[in-house]
């Protein structure tokens, strides 16, 4: 048993009645403190044919526990020609946010949803609320592999400036490159095989080498150097694995609850389900190539009936993460997550002093 200790807190905010904007669900937000010390939750909002990216407030029970939002607007909706389709759908989806120290500014990545499919877009604020888009993010050619084109998601950067693998410091950045064929979806149509094609449906790490040296927020969207950072392995993940909460420095080191998507047995003629769970992973703090621990074991299942109901169906999906320093307990994180694809939901996660004994161990070549 993994010693990272977890609560749900519950059930934090779900669709309100009669607003169109939310009429599709709230889901998959990301949580960031502003310069006033107050939590803000950045949720995506399904309206009828498009998504785009709302603001509020977190509001606190006496005890210091998550127990409901007060909606403040919108922070960003479908506008540029990379976010929006002939047809007026789109979307601006699935934000993380991280105030990056050495640009002074938060940064955004989130998914732009436009004729060619999904791809990860960036934007800057000084304060959280008056955001700069900076565009798509591009990607180098990696041994052959072109990630131009390729459909692409759950990304986050570090806080920090990362050495990349020639030393040079840089703005890193995870993603979830969506390489034809190795969607969830499409894998367990061919269920014979039983294999992981660990090359692709993985979480990678990137470089902006160019970023941190100069400062410059506008040179923020061209990465290289990639390098596949974990695969499926265990079971729980078996068809994929993705990114999920913005990394967050721990005692140990960086921390992120990923998700992982497992294949549940059907029943005699029924169709096939998905089930998508959360998971522990943990890098070294100088090397973030290097993985210091991943649970074996998901750590957060679909279990209440707002996780196993709704858009879609078993799904925790975390993205959102707050450290508890004001409450002193810079051991303690709360958790966002979107709830079955309609709701958000948030548990408590207290890291052990001592990284546990139980984790896997899926470390990949670096590959420049």
């Amino acid at each position: 048993m993994s010693d990272f200790r977890w609560r749900r807190l519950g059930l934090l905010m779900e669709p309100e009645p009669g607003n169109p904007l939310e009429a599709g669900g709230v889901l998959n937000p990301t949580a960031a403190r502003g310069p006033d010390g107050q939590l803000y939750l950045f949720s995506r909002l399904v309206a009828r044919g498009n998504s785009r990216i709302g603001v509020a407030r977190v509001l606190f029970n006496e005890i210091g526990d998550p127990a409901g939002v007060e909606r403040l607007g919108i922070a960003l909706e479908p506008e540029m020609d990379y976010e929006l389709r002939p047809d007026g759908t789109g979307g601006c989806e699935d934000p993380r946010i991280t105030f990056v120290e050495p640009l002074r500014r938060y940064v955004m990545t989130y998914t732009a949803h436009s004729p060619n499919g999904p791809r990860i877009a960036l934007a800057i604020s000084e304060d959280l609320f008056r955001w700069q888009r900076l565009g798509l993010a591009t990607f180098r050619p990696y041994e052959g592999i072109e990630f131009e084109g390729v459909d692409n998601k759950d990304a986050s950067v570090f806080p920090v400036a990362i050495p990349d693998p020639s030393g040079q410091l840089s703005m890193a950045i995870l993603q979830r490159p969506l390489f034809p064929g190795t969607r969830p979806e499409e894998t367990s149509r061919h269920p014979a095989s039983g294999l992981v094609d660990l090359d692709r449906e993985s979480i990678w790490i990137s470089y902006c080498s160019t970023a941190m040296a100069e400062c410059a927020p506008f040179h923020l969207c061209h990465f290289g150097s990639h390098h596949r950072l974990a695969a499926p392995v265990a079971a729980w993940e078996q068809l994929k694995i993705g990114g999920g909460t913005p990394p967050i420095l721990t005692r140990h080191g960086w921390l992120t609850i990923y998700h992982g998507v497992r294949e549940l047995s059907a029943s005699l003629g029924s169709s096939r389900e998905l089930c998508y769970s959360a998971g522990v992973l943990v890098l070294s703090e100088e090397f973030p190539q290097v993985i210091r621990y991943r649970s074996l074991e998901a750590v957060l299942t679909p279990e209440l009936p707002q996780e196993r109901q709704g858009v879609v169906a078993k799904v925790v999906f975390p993205t959102g993460i707050d450290r508890r320093d004001d409450l002193g307990s810079p051991d303690r994180f709360d958790v966002y997550y979107g709830m079955a694809d309609n709701r958000i939901g948030v548990a408590r996660l207290d890291v052990p002093q001592h990284l546990p004994s139980d984790g896997m161990r899926d470390q990949p070549e670096a590959k420049i």
